[in-house]
């Protein structure tokens, strides 16, 4: 018996799905309406008809499992994905737009985290928890809208290990690389050469873990490029936090994290998330190669990125944070736009392997 919500095949005559803990619904008279439980998970298994499966944005629908209960059995079966042994074939993956929620149970957590590290600062004067209030609080949005990110990975095919790896590592080593460019930009610093900068050297990072041929979809470098952005932003929130924290002003701290915090999603992770899937686009099945820096669809979103990081950095007066969340806005239109390329990209090639059988015995 084939479990409507992970596809996983239990022996018949369960009740519950021994993978994820699913509930099994049979209906008295052994058909299937269309509004009952079962055929609302129809779309993930295979008995669905070709035709009733579509790419195309149903935004009231995305988030539908956010409210929905989940056990621990369902979010322990998400991390355990990208393996060599739990990657799925490609014509076993689900070209329909996921429906992400474990992003909602991180925030949560971390949210709790900063109050408990907030209380034993303000409340009980504890200087102690002031470096975990400042971490907890520079990654907590970022990390949030990573996993987000990575629950929209369709082939999932990168382990969280690899993500977390990439955070780190990645978020670290693009603000290394934009500081050299910085060095060499010092006599000219405005809000476009520090969008040039700091957007070049993320996607520069973004190259170094997509270079290997098994991350070759568009929404693997969305993954990529929103974990290298996710750090990068974290480290630059911290710094920010510290040195409000140097003034003397605990208020300016909280108001820095809070600010940054809310905003984080808009910026250098969906920026960083559009570039890598923009290289990805251009790599293809291919190695990386110089060239591909040059390619038209690589540049218009290259250049729309650093466009709209250069307007959330110019100094509008009056204009902040309404401009910042027009752009935030702006930014995750082409997130989802991206997403939906990603998707139709993984039903082309599905499409192509179902047929290249078929094209032997012709």
């Amino acid at each position: 018996m084939k479990c409507p919500e992970c596809v996983y095949v239990n022996p018949d005559g369960v009740k519950f799905c021994l993978n994820c803990g699913e509930k099994f619904m049979r209906p008295d008279n052994g058909n299937q309406d269309e509004n009952s439980y079962f055929y609302e998970f129809a779309h993930y298994v295979d008995m669905v008809p070709k035709f009733e499966r579509s790419v195309e944005p149903k935004f009231q629908n995305i988030f539908s499992r956010v409210f929905r209960n989940h056990n621990i059995l369902e979010a322990e079966r998400l991390f355990i994905v990208g393996t060599a042994l739990t990657t799925p074939k490609i014509e076993e993956v689900k070209e329909t737009w996921p429906k992400p929620w474990l992003f909602t149970r991180v925030f949560i957590i971390a949210l709790i985290a900063f109050l408990g590290l907030f209380l034993g600062v303000s409340l009980f004067k504890n200087i102690n928890f002031i470096p975990g209030l400042i971490i907890v609080g520079a990654f907590a949005v970022p990390f949030t809208t990573l996993i987000f990110f990575w629950e929209m990975n369709a082939p999932q095919n990168i382990a969280f290990y690899r993500v977390i790896y990439v955070v780190f590592i990645g978020g670290i080593l693009s603000m290394l690389v934009a500081l050299v460019f910085f060095n060499i930009l010092k006599h000219n610093i405005n809000p476009i050469t520090i969008g040039i900068a700091e957007e070049l050297a993320k996607v520069a990072t973004v190259i170094l873990f997509v270079r290997n041929i098994k991350y070759r979809y568009i929404l693997n470098g969305l993954l990529i490029g929103a974990a290298v952005g996710a750090g990068f932003a974290a480290f630059e929130t911290a710094g920010y936090a510290l040195r409000a924290l140097l003034s003397g002003s605990f208020p300016s701290l909280y108001s820095t994290i809070l600010w940054r915090s809310f905003l984080a999603p808009g910026g250098h992770v969906a920026w960083a998330a559009l570039t890598g899937a923009a290289f990805c686009m251009v790599q293809g099945d291919k190695h990386p190669e110089l060239n591909m820096f040059i390619k038209a669809k690589f540049l218009r979103i290259f250049f729309i990125v650093v466009l709209l990081h250069a307007l959330w950095d110019a100094p509008i007066p009056g204009i902040f944070p309404v401009g910042q969340i027009v752009l935030m806005t702006a930014s995750w239109i082409l997130v989802f736009r991206m997403i939906r390329m990603g998707l139709k990209e993984i039903a082309e090639k599905k499409g192509r392997v179902v047929m290249s059988p078929l094209n032997e015995f012709k």
